[in-house]
């Protein structure tokens, strides 16, 4: 939903250290995934969505929506930490990863938050938490909206509701230069057709370009207790329209990350992951139905 076109030129990846840089100017790759439970595709109508699950049922399950040109492997540094207590599964978005794309369906958030209930409901799982980075977190939105009683928990990281929420873009910075070349690399190593990653990024473009997006009136209707989240260096998400979703949504926390960036779940995943994990541990709603504070995360 956000008014830019990413960068995809290829460049090297070359470690910055924290002395030299800001942290919110670096970009540390999150490590290999582990050996999943389980593993396997969903055929939705003509596209084929890949999923994979880690952890123990029974403890809850937390579902994990990536951001856009990316996939399920960007959540390395969080999954090992959820997984030690609940039943944690990633989806590679429809056209991301190894999922592809419909050649009948228009790529919408939409149509990739019914991916989502597609993959749950052939592991038959009625009811999970959601965490949403960026792309992944419009579509969490989308689910809690349309959704509600398939939504228990809501972490929106680095996303914005409507289409004014976007910074306006002038070139490129080098993290996401730098998360641009991850992406490609990593497309070309696990798709199931390597060379079609601008087929993705043609789909992607006009969803970032859209003037559409929630209404106020909706995010007021979202039920689910909520954190919404943002890197206080933020290279394409204003702070101000995060702070202002925080309070539309009527149970939801602002954690504002400090010295971190669109990336933070990589820049500072210590940080990131205490604040996933607030959330999802905390037992309902607040006996006083009153809002949660807001929260400075973060050194």
């Amino acid at each position: 939903m956000v008014r830019c076109l990413l960068p995809v030129a290829l460049v090297a990846l070359v470690a910055t250290s924290a002395s030299a840089k800001p942290r919110w100017q670096t970009l540390p790759l999150p490590p290999a995934m582990p050996k999943a439970v389980t593993t396997g595709q969903v055929s939705v109508g003509d596209a084929s969505i890949y999923y994979a699950t880690y952890g123990s049922p029974g403890k809850g399950t937390v579902v994990l929506l990536h951001g856009g040109l990316g996939n399920s492997d960007h959540w390395a540094f969080q999954l090992p930490v959820l997984a030690d207590k609940f039943q944690v599964i990633v989806i590679d978005s429809r056209g991301h990863g190894r999922s592809t794309l419909s050649k009948d369906t228009k790529l919408t958030y939409r149509v990739m938050a019914n991916d989502v209930i597609e993959v749950l409901d052939h592991l038959e799982i009625s009811r999970a938490s959601f965490v949403g980075w960026s792309d992944g977190g419009v579509i969490a939105l989308d689910l809690a909206i349309q959704k509600p009683d398939r939504v228990n928990k809501l972490f929106v990281f680095g996303a914005n509701y409507d289409s004014s929420g976007g910074k306006p873009r002038k070139g490129t910075t080098a993290t996401f230069t730098a998360y641009a070349a991850k992406c490609r690399a990593d497309y070309r190593r696990i798709a199931k057709e390597p060379k079609a990653y601008g087929v993705l990024l043609d789909s992607l473009t006009p969803l970032w370009r859209s003037q559409g997006g929630f209404s106020k009136e909706q995010m007021r209707g979202i039920a689910a207790r909520a954190t919404v989240a943002i890197g206080d260096h933020d290279e394409l998400i204003r702070r101000d329209h995060v702070e202002e979703m925080a309070k539309l949504i009527p149970e939801a926390e602002l954690v504002v990350f400090k010295n971190a960036s669109h990336f933070a779940l990589w820049q500072d995943p210590k940080t990131f992951n205490q604040a996933l994990l607030k959330l999802l541990a905390e037992a309902g709603t607040d006996s006083s139905g009153g809002r949660r504070s807001s929260t400075p995360a973060g050194e």
